[in-house]
């Protein structure tokens, strides 16, 4: 049994004016070829991880294409998004001239990702392989929790299975549930169908964390109903709200074996669930101000803001400074800031060499909404290239780069300004400059909720903060122009 994997993978966001372009292909986890891709991934928590070790456990060949994935960013330039879909194809096409048809396709996808042109990224690149090896060779597609899914894509692939968990710690158990599914259907075991429940809402971070309440209660039935006969699996997909597409939003999506209307009826189930509860995934926004003074009164440290407007995770620039701006003004100490996206003063601190006091322009270069530039005196207390490895729960396994790097400390405050938009998913990179951050009284992470599969075991208390930023929570002011539903909590408004 031969067995294509890859896939292309992209978070997009419309809220940012930059362009996702091959560059940024090539600088993130890199775009992986041919057998490079066994070897690259084997043993990681990434979803091709995931296929990988299925290898071994269900007994099939991996015919390795291509992975290409690239940091959360703005719309994928089309030409060269064209041009990774026809290696892909091309690859495909070159393995099966050399042995043979391939027996089904493994695919590793996002959920999100917008090219120029094409709404529907990832439903464009499932047709794609759909029409490449014909509708009786199974596609079965992994997504993140915070896919826009959409009818097409549905009816595109066999099955779409999402990850159970935020912060997502189980990409790689989620690859080898779907190279079990695959390799069941190529024997003819079983016949997925998938069906979805579109809900036309926007869940709020802070209640979207799987292991804590109201999120944990959505698991649990999740997981129960997968136990019904005939249920195959189910995925909730809370969504990616800075995605001006027309099915933006949240969905539920079941696979059944063989049975389209038992699908179709636990989707219609499980979402009008989700739906009558919608109160329950909803949390106000809360100012950096209001987190610092409830932590204070719980005295539990460190307290860890989430600068969630700002999360590169999800595209957004980096370089916000109302945290960074307040935590300067209240006169904090022993604070950390992970982390500045600042190209010009990493490579001002580089030049300066350690030990240096150097006048400072930082942060909000990116636009207006992410606030002024902070003006001030700061200490080069170490650099780096930003060479380093994962070594918490998500990414174990792989390394990343934050490019040209320093550790940055005005007052009581110390920032890691970094060139590469990438979210602290663990403290792996602080401490490689030096930093302790358990030692830490107060930490903003430019992240919504990744952080916390490293970061909660050492916090005191932990806010989610709603700063100036692209990414506002605050969703009325988000610009949507394609979205053609009225959603909750914007048109559907909260209760009082």
């Amino acid at each position: 049994m031969r067995i294509a994997i890859g896939g292309v993978l992209h978070e997009t966001s419309t809220c940012v004016d930059t362009k996702t372009t091959l560059q940024d292909f090539e600088h993130d986890r890199g775009i992986i070829r041919g057998d490079d891709v066994l070897s690259r991934f084997r043993g990681t928590n990434v979803c091709t991880g995931g296929f990988i070790e299925g290898v071994e456990t269900f007994g099939f060949e991996a015919v390795p294409l291509l992975r290409a994935s690239a940091f959360p960013g703005g719309l994928i330039d089309r030409g060269d998004y064209d041009a990774l879909k026809a290696e892909f194809l091309q690859r495909l096409a070159a393995a099966e001239a050399d042995g043979g048809p391939v027996d089904g396709v493994l695919l590793d996808l996002h959920g999100a990702m917008v090219v120029e042109g094409i709404d529907d990224g990832d439903g464009d690149f499932i047709a794609a392989v759909r029409t490449a090896i014909s509708p009786d060779r199974p596609i079965i597609v992994t997504q993140d929790l915070h896919g826009n899914h959409t009818k097409f894509r549905v009816a595109q692939a066999d099955a779409l299975i999402g990850f159970d968990t935020f912060p997502h710690i189980d990409m790689a158990e989620r690859g080898v549930e779907a190279a079990e599914m695959i390799v069941r259907t190529v024997r003819g075991e079983i016949h997925p169908v998938t069906a979805i429940y579109q809900l036309p809402m926007f869940w709020a971070t802070r209640c979207q964390v799987t292991a804590h309440p109201p999120m944990d209660e959505v698991i649990r039935l999740m997981h129960d109903m997968e136990q019904r006969p005939g249920i195959l699996s189910i995925t909730i997909a809370t969504g990616f709200p800075w995605a001006d597409v027309p099915e933006v939003g949240g969905s539920v999506m079941v696979v059944a074996d063989g049975d389209a209307d038992l699908a179709q009826r636990t989707a219609d189930e499980f979402g009008n669930w989700i739906w009558e509860r919608r109160q329950r995934w909803y949390s106000a926004p809360v100012t950096i101000k209001e987190a610092l003074a409830a932590g204070e009164a719980a005295g539990r440290y460190p307290i860890i803001v989430a600068d969630h407007a700002d999360n590169t995770g999800g595209g957004s620039p980096g370089d916000s400074t109302e945290v960074l701006r307040t935590f300067l003004e209240q006169g904090l100490e022993d604070a950390l800031v992970l982390y500045m996206v600042d190209p010009a003063v990493a490579a001002q601190a580089h030049a300066a060499g350690v030990g240096a006091s150097l006048a400072v322009s930082l942060g909000g270069k990116s636009s207006p909404v992410q606030g002024a530039p902070i003006e001030a005196t700061a200490e080069v207390v170490a650099i780096s290239d930003g060479q380093f490895a994962y070594d918490g729960p998500m990414f174990a396994g792989l390394t990343g780069s934050m490019g040209t790097s320093a550790w940055l400390k005005i007052d009581g405050v110390s920032i890691v300004v970094v060139c590469a938009r990438e979210q602290p998913f663990d403290p792996a990179f602080a401490r490689s400059l030096g930093i302790d951050c358990a030692a830490m009284k107060y930490i903003s992470v430019k992240s919504a909720a990744h952080f916390r599969a490293a970061f909660e075991p050492l916090a005191g208390s932990i806010y989610n903060v709603d700063a100036a930023g692209i990414h506002t929570h605050n969703f009325r002011d988000l610009p949507f122009k394609k979205r053609t539903r009225p959603v909750f909590p914007v048109e559907i408004p909260p209760d009082n």
